[in-house]
């Protein structure tokens, strides 16, 4: 087809996450459900600790961030969602679909770098205690928190820019449940090897920088556990990190399935179901993993709901 031939879009057509009219209420609730769990759990640890003084430490200051991030990012794609399953014409404009997946991107990205600041936080503190306070000072926690959220942005705005400068034309439907990059690139009647490449290089560039900075803290986090000759003091050093452990295996286990494979052997419908995992099913993870086997963060509920019933 020419190009002077092209008619570009002004709106796109979702497919949502199942196409069977019988299965749209009951995962209307079920989603529903998801994202009630991410709001309260995220915004629990949001007022937590921003309230409990014995919470104002560099970790649950990052780990307020990590949940300001999950909570942002699935409320730009669950609302949208939660309507769709009610209505029969899926439709989202083209400016919509964009500002979509530009903010999906601002914080997917943030999250991954904020996943890779709570490691080398957990470094710090269980290799070189008697300078944690100094070294992750309150300065430099805004600083990391700050480059963070910039890089994000800044990697969104590439890759949404990228993504968006070729020719939609060949159909509107996306087969998907948000606007999410290859299902629009295989909508596109142009040439994609450009938006594809800056996918390919930032997507592998953030993982490998960001995994590459967690295992090298780890490395060293467990050669300092081995070290110790108390059995408590191990334990103890083991349980502040188990649940950033878990949250960034699950996290970059579904983002390596995602995204690092070639580009002809993705399956939309397989995409589809990572998307789920790693829109709404993690964020609502994410405050169970820190809060059920912490402590610190049980003992804070205790006294804000203390407090609470005595006003």
């Amino acid at each position: 087809m020419a190009p002077e031939n092209f008619t570009q879009f002004t709106e796109f057509i979702l497919t949502g996450v199942s196409d069977r009219p019988d299965l749209q209420i009951p995962l209307f609730f079920v989603f529903l459900l998801i994202y009630g769990l991410t709001i309260t759990g995220n915004m629990g640890i949001i007022i937590l600790t921003s309230v409990d003084p014995r919470l104002q430490t560099p970790m649950y200051f990052f780990l307020r961030h990590l949940a300001i991030i999950n909570l942002i990012n699935s409320t730009v794609i669950a609302p949208k969602m939660l309507i769709n399953f009610l209505v029969k014409k899926k439709t989202t404009s083209y400016y919509e679909c964009a500002t979509q997946l530009g903010m999906f991107l601002v914080f997917i990205v943030s999250e991954v770098g904020m996943l890779a600041v709570m490691a080398y936080d957990r470094y710090v503190a269980i290799c070189n205690p008697l300078l944690y306070m100094v070294v992750v000072s309150q300065k430099v926690c805004r600083i990391l928190v700050s480059l963070t959220y910039i890089y994000g942005l800044t990697n969104s705005v590439v890759v949404s820019y990228s993504v968006f400068s070729v020719d939609y034309c060949s159909s509107n439907v996306i087969n998907h449940f948000f606007c999410d990059i290859a299902p629009l690139l295989t909508l596109s009647c142009s040439d994609t090897s450009f938006p594809e490449t800056m996918v390919f290089i930032s997507a592998g560039t953030n993982l490998i920088f960001s995994m590459t900075t967690v295992v090298i803290s780890y490395f060293n986090i467990v050669l300092s556990i081995l070290r110790m000759r108390s059995a408590e003091g191990r334990k103890k050093a083991f349980s502040t990190c188990a649940s950033h452990l878990v949250a960034v295996t699950v996290f970059y286990g579904t983002l390596l399935f995602m995204y690092v494979q070639p580009q002809t052997t993705h399956s939309l419908d397989t995409d589809k179901i990572s998307s789920v995992f790693y829109t709404l099913v993690i964020p609502m993870l994410n405050p169970m993993i820190y809060s059920l086997r912490n402590k610190d963060v049980k003992d804070a509920v205790k006294r804000f709901l203390t407090n609470s019933s005595a006003l």
